[in-house]
């Protein structure tokens, strides 16, 4: 299956702490969206990005971009809570 990049989508991107959370997601070839987030940390070569994929896939581009944006936000809560 091809997926294609939504380079029209634009949502800012959410801070937390020293994450960066983006909400990138695709079109898939059936019209409907597929979620998916990227959060990043550091700067220059120490940066690190880590990109999830879901499973689930949605109507609008809205509501696969707000899906991926709470599971990162989830997991960066996660992740600073343990620490």
């Amino acid at each position: 299956m091809i997926h294609k990049q939504n380079k029209d989508f634009s949502q800012s991107p959410i801070i937390m702490g020293k994450y960066r959370i983006a909400a990138c997601p695709r079109q898939l070839d059936s019209g409907r969206f597929a979620a998916q987030v990227s959060i990043a940390s550091g700067r220059g070569s120490a940066c690190t990005d880590r990109v999830m994929r879901f499973v689930d896939d949605f109507l609008t581009i809205d509501a696969a971009a707000d899906y991926a944006i709470a599971q990162g936000i989830d997991w960066v809560s996660a992740t600073t809570r343990t620490h």
